[in-house]
């Protein structure tokens, strides 16, 4: 799990699950992975997990996103796109 953006609105975690035992490897170097985002909205307290074809899409939009330069209101709207779908309440443990 690794925090990767974090502000006043959304927090941004990537969470990376190490595959099952039983499962194929691409290569012995490189073990097949699975994951995607986790998108917090602090103030609608919800959360929205994403994965695969969307979580790609998702990378690339962010990952052209920094080649702007872009400033905390910029990258926040970019994000209130995906936590508008976020029906999860977040609940604290």
């Amino acid at each position: 799990m690794h925090m990767l953006y974090n502000s006043d609105n959304y927090a941004v975690v990537q969470i990376e699950m190490s595959p099952q035992p039983d499962e194929a490897m691409v290569s012995s170097a490189t073990p097949l992975t699975r994951g995607g985002y986790e998108i917090v909205d602090k103030f609608a307290r919800k959360e929205l997990f994403i994965e695969g074809a969307m979580a790609e899409s998702f990378k690339e939009g962010v990952e052209a996103l920094i080649e702007t330069s872009p400033s905390t209101e910029e990258f926040d709207a970019y994000l209130e796109r995906y936590a508008g779908m976020a029906l999860q309440p977040v609940v604290m443990h």
